[in-house]
């Protein structure tokens, strides 16, 4: 894509050839019943696509089908690909990776979190690596975040009006946000402000994130200029939006699965336009994702009774048209992207066939081989570096305020009432040693959290939200060790009990995303999950966990680059310390 154009006026001219026959298309398919998303009919026609862009939709066939591939659909029933309104493809995957696998069960779209990249690469490393992301059969665009969702030390030099703005007018990026600093809006940054507004003059939507917001907060937050939201929790918080103009996202997430119940609620509120209503992932892990993305989402809605067109819909044009793509996507139609689906079964779709820009990912229920396209090292991500080492003098513990878990993201303050100075804390509590480092080793912040594990020795990360380290555990000798293995590695996930390693995830892109096929992945985060729960982690989701210790939209207590920080106060209570 060039200034925002998808094809170049030498390939328009051919587009036009092949409709007059002065050209054969690439691929027909013929026979088939696809679905209009304009008039919510399945309609019979032949299809010719020439490379990545649909031709003709009609009862026509070219006169001249030698070179062509032709693709009897008879028996089965085509829709567009399915987009992905808010993908974060760096929770342990890697975008290259998660696109593929989407793609494989139909979801042909990605609209992306620019949030890992934006805080990691320097800016002009990362606008030309989502350029790379063009290459791919799948269809990648992006966010473009106005804040870092934590406490940075340097974040006016990162989220500089400039900064900002180049990513906006960048045609890769098609929607601000998420607006995860909304209170700061509300209590008068007219910085951020003047981001939005540039926002909206470009004709790009801003995805808001406002869980539990009231109607009037919604309603100030429509007149600064938020477009849309996910993070509806019930049916009438999805009514609420909706009759304010909102663009809502139902999400179906490993945190939040709700999109089961909020079609219920919506059906028993006699809800019957579903125009303005998406699905998402919502930033989902890897084992969650292990059957797709919004192919799952569609065949929710199914089964729940959604109409099959208004189902479709939600899945691929809705979102299409919200984003302002639909001139080129979410459609079956002349002009647009050749994302298509091949399904058995208008109920069912889970396709047996998948067109990604006009490139087979799967055929007749075989995934086809693609080469990777992404050199990350080019980009600065590779292994890491680290030029220090962890040290007994890194391991002092002596402020007496921990963050005890209440679920997998949300953290109180709470009085640590063990002693915190020796070298093990009991192991009949759920207190445990936490340790935040700079991933350049400049600073460190200690503290204590309370329900992540009741006996486990030790646990280096380096996957966080800003690439810095974590360490958690009962014993310091076990998180001495965790820490050294982790160097060894150049990044990961490493547990260690009573002086042996008994996890290790290599995440070597950054320390954060892993290098490796989407099925390796999941059976990896699996046995994590199944390690931690052995060693007294109580919820579901523990990669989210560390990921969002210092996530400071989350309520109430983070640990981030500044210190221990009080979200609703918005204010350092305990500042982090130089090594």
């Amino acid at each position: 894509m060039e200034y925002g154009q998808f094809w170049r006026n030498k390939e328009l001219r051919e587009h036009i050839a092949v409709m007059e026959e002065k050209l054969s298309p690439t691929i027909v398919f013929e026979n088939g019943v696809y679905l209009n998303v304009f008039t919510k009919k399945w309609t019979e026609a032949n299809i010719w696509v020439y490379g990545s862009r649909i031709i003709y939709v009609g009862d026509s066939l070219p006169n001249n089908l030698e070179g062509v591939e032709v693709v009897d659909c008879m028996g089965q029933y085509l829709v567009p690909g399915y987009i992905e309104t808010h993908a974060r493809p760096y929770q342990l995957y890697n975008p290259e990776e998660l696109s593929f696998h989407a793609g494989k069960f139909g979801t042909t779209t990605l609209i992306n979190d620019n949030l890992g990249i934006v805080n990691l690469h320097n800016k002009k490393k990362a606008l030309s690596m989502i350029s790379n992301f063009e290459e791919l059969p799948i269809s990648m665009f992006w966010w473009g975040r106005y804040d870092s969702q934590t406490a940075l030390r340097d974040e006016e030099v990162i989220y500089t009006t400039k900064n900002v703005f180049d990513w906006l007018e960048n045609p890769s990026v098609v929607q601000g946000g998420e607006l995860t600093a909304w209170p700061d809006l509300l209590a008068g940054d007219d910085r951020l402000l003047y981001w939005i507004q540039k926002t909206n003059k470009l004709k790009k939507p801003v995805e808001g994130h406002l869980p539990g917001a009231s109607k009037e907060t919604l309603t100030k937050m429509k007149l600064l200029g938020v477009s849309a939201d996910h993070e509806a929790l019930t049916g009438e918080e999805v009514f609420s939006r909706l009759e304010q103009g909102y663009h809502v996202g139902l999400r179906y997430s490993s945190l939040r699965p709700d999109l089961p119940h909020l079609l219920t609620d919506l059906e028993n509120l006699g809800l019957t336009h579903f125009d303005d209503l998406s699905f998402t992932t919502d930033a989902s892990t890897p084992s969650f994702l292990e059957k797709g993305l919004i192919n799952v989402c569609i065949e929710i809605a199914i089964m729940q009774g959604v109409p099959l067109a208004e189902a479709y819909r939600m899945g691929s044009y809705n979102a299409a048209k919200h984003l302002k793509l639909d001139d080129v996507l979410g459609s079956i139609a002349p002009g647009k992207i050749a994302n298509i689906n091949i399904l058995y079964d208008k109920a069912d779709p889970n396709p047996l066939s998948v067109l990604a820009k006009g490139e087979w990912l799967v055929k007749d229920g075989y995934e086809k081989s693609h080469p990777k396209k992404i050199n990350w090292q080019e980009y600065g991500s590779e292994k890491l570096q680290y030029d220090w080492d962890l040290s007994e003098n890194d391991l002092q513990f002596s402020i007496p305020i921990g963050l005890k878990l209440e679920n997998d993201i949300i953290m109180n303050p709470y009085a640590v009432g063990a002693d915190i100075t020796t070298d093990t804390l009991p192991a009949n509590t759920e207190d445990a040693f936490l340790l935040l480092i700079d991933r350049f080793g400049k600073w460190r912040v200690n503290s204590i959290i309370n329900g992540f594990t009741d006996s486990l020795g030790g646990l280096a990360s380096s996957y966080s939200t800003t690439g810095d380290v974590t360490f958690i555990g009962k014993r310091k000798s076990d998180i001495l060790i965790a820490g050294k293995r982790l160097k060894e590695m150049g990044g990961g996930i490493v547990l260690v009990d009573k002086g042996e390693v008994i996890y290790e995830l290599k995440l070597q892109l950054n320390g954060t995303m892993f290098i490796g096929g989407m099925n390796t992945l999941i059976e990896k985060e699996k046995e994590l999950k199944a390690i931690l729960a052995d060693y007294g982690y109580k919820y579901e989701n523990p990669a989210f966990n560390l990921l969002f210790l210092s996530a400071t939209h989350l309520p109430y207590l983070r640990i981030t680059q500044q210190g221990i920080f009080d979200v609703m106060k918005r204010e350092t209570i305990v500042p982090a310390n130089m090594r």
